[in-house]
């Protein structure tokens, strides 16, 4: 239980609601009960009036008719009352869910990228899907049974020992022996469902990657393949289902013979002490019945119960594991930043966590505000990783990186991030519209910022020509568009937001050189002003920077203008001239 003390400040913050549910729910058992006397008084009636101690039919008619219409009313208010049970303590169970995936969601956004790397999608989905559901069911219908079982069995057994105290102690033999049967039929059933979700979980990835990936199978015809390992992953997964709903099969099967078992002790065991006088009235039996009826559910609930904590408990402790992470890039001012842009490297070096590659190795450079920086080098020459740590979303192992003259760490991070319109390598879209997807980088934008945008970033005219425009729905990753308009749509995120530093990180490799030159044409305008980096590796993207640096194995071998690189020998001017003859042959 100590994991699942998580839950208890969400307990107190619906404390009320909480109390008003047990009182409901303590009032609602109350009124189930007045049936079983009912019965019993009304079937002491009738044996009255056949041994000839109530001789008048009339009386015997007015005595039912009044326990029929009590029997009728408790029912009613009952079930108002459990009516009322269930929208209470189960409403609030699911408020409950509300705000723990809430807090679950927010960490996942303050941790940081080393995080997402060292863990799976699907597990991440996972936590804040099926664990958080899992104690929902603690902080709901866990809760509401208990009470529930707690209630019916003080007041039942207190009415049943007040009757008939023997009898009371013969009827309820069987009832322990059904809580624990169902206790490790639930256990058996949550081992199987944990293993249906394993291969449901194996099953939906397959599926998911195939969906992507439908353009490849396709293409390499290895349809039958996948099929076939489809057919294999589905015939297991049938398998594990089937092993889960034998052993659920067990339930009710078990339920009925022990409530049947319990019925029989109370007519073989009431009926003797009936004839031999111990039982004042056939009544009694008449309504032990109906009590073994109504205990034997929360009885068998108390098994069920059982479990549900265990694997909210288990659930929850994944939970926690998350929770109690803290983001190795760490917030450390809450006061507001005005960032203008000046951007100092300085003998910087850094190392990946998670693969212990030396990415950048005394790496310094300065920028002032409203000036453009153009990187170029080999893959893995460490050009992407500059622009992360400009972001922020790695902190630096040796050196210093400053903005404004300020150590970047000292900067309010969500200020710095505000302040960075980024276009990474890999344009990454949302399954929304196009418009949404722009507005991404500006939610209060207009439509006519919008246009502009997509109109800067040489997007406008490809976006106009699908039916809908700019409410044309992207599918997953924006598989709807090309590269290059993915790319494109990118670069209209980032600059719709007019931050004061602009990062591209090689966005137009996917465009011919003609859409390259208008794009950036348009882009020496928009950024105008704002400190500008450009990761490429074509010299046309980097010619007209006001500074450009060469890395290579995360070392700068070069750097100075596009004109001083182009009279002095080494890789700028070897890249330079090797483009120009692929463009010359083109």
């Amino acid at each position: 239980m100590k994991e699942l003390q998580h839950l208890n400040k969400y307990f107190y913050k619906y404390r009320y609601k909480l109390l008003s549910g047990v009182i409901i729910t303590i009032v609602a058992r109350i009124f189930l009960l007045f049936t079983p006397e009912l019965v019993g008084s009304s079937v002491d009636v009738i044996d009255e009036y056949r041994k000839g101690i109530i001789t008048d039919m009339a009386v015997v008619k007015r005595e039912l008719l009044i326990n029929i219409l009590y029997i009728v009313g408790a029912a009613v208010i009952g079930g108002i009352f459990t009516f009322l049970m269930r929208q209470t303590i189960i409403n609030v169970s699911r408020y409950i869910e509300f705000d723990l995936k809430n807090e679950v969601y927010q960490q996942y956004q303050r941790l940081s990228l080393d995080f997402y790397k060292s863990n799976r999608t699907g597990d991440l989905m996972s936590r804040i899907s099926e664990d958080v559901g899992k104690a929902r069911e603690y902080a709901g219908p866990a809760i509401m049974y208990s009470i529930n079982t707690l209630t019916l069995f003080v007041i039942a057994l207190f009415l049943m020992f007040k009757s008939a105290p023997l009898l009371t102690l013969y009827t309820i033999i069987p009832l322990p022996v059904l809580s624990y049967l169902i206790y490790v039929l639930s256990k058996t059933i949550h081992k199987r469902s944990t293993i249906v979700q394993v291969w449901l979980s194996k099953l939906s990835t397959f599926t998911q990657e195939s969906f992507s990936g439908v353009s490849v199978i396709k293409s390499y015809g290895i349809e039958e393949q996948v099929n076939a390992d489809f057919d294999t992953l589905s015939t297991e997964s049938r398998e594990k289902n089937i092993n889960l709903t034998k052993v659920q099969a067990l339930f009710f099967p078990l339920m009925i013979f022990l409530i049947g078992l319990s019925n029989i002790i109370v007519i073989y065991i009431g009926g003797k002490q009936y004839i031999d006088g111990e039982i004042e009235s056939l009544g009694v039996i008449a309504k032990f019945i109906i009590y073994v009826n109504l205990l034997t559910w929360p009885v068998a609930t108390v098994g069920w119960v059982t479990s549900v904590v265990q694997r909210a408990e288990a659930s929850q402790k994944r939970i926690n594991e998350f929770l109690k992470q803290e983001p190795t890039i760490k917030n450390n001012t809450q006061e507001h930043t005005t960032v203008e842009g000046n951007i100092e490297f300085s003998n910087v070096s850094f190392t990946y966590p998670d693969t212990n590659i030396e990415a950048l190795k005394g790496i310094s450079f300065s920028l002032k505000k409203g000036e453009t920086l153009a990187i170029l080098g080999k893959t893995g020459s460490g050009k992407s990783t500059v622009l992360d740590l400009i972001g922020r979303l790695y902190d630096i192992n040796q050196g210093s990186i400053t903005i404004d003259d300020k150590p970047i760490d000292m900067l309010n991070l969500n200020d710095l991030r505000n302040s960075i319109g980024y276009v990474p390598q890999d344009a990454f879209l949302f399954s929304d519209t196009i418009k949404n997807n722009i507005m991404f980088g500006k939610e209060n934008a207009t439509d006519e910022d919008v246009i502009n945008a997509a109109k800067n970033a040489d997007v406008h005219k490809n976006i106009k020509k699908f039916s809908k425009g700019y409410d044309t729905v992207l599918g997953e990753r924006g598989i709807t568009l090309s590269g290059g308009q993915k790319q494109r749509v990118s670069i209209a995120r980032a600059i719709i937001k007019s931050p004061k530093i602009l990062l591209f990180d090689d966005c137009l490799s996917a465009v011919d050189t003609e859409t390259e030159e208008k794009i950036l044409k348009n882009l020496s305008k928009v950024s105008e002003g704002k400190t500008t980096i450009i990761v490429s590796h074509r010299i046309s993207s980097a010619k007209n920077a006001d500074k450009v640096i060469v890395l290579d194995d995360g070392k700068i071998i070069q750097s100075g203008s596009h004109e001083t690189l182009l009279n002095s020998d080494g890789y700028y001017k070897e890249l330079y001239l090797k483009q120009l003859t692929e463009k010359e042959i083109s």
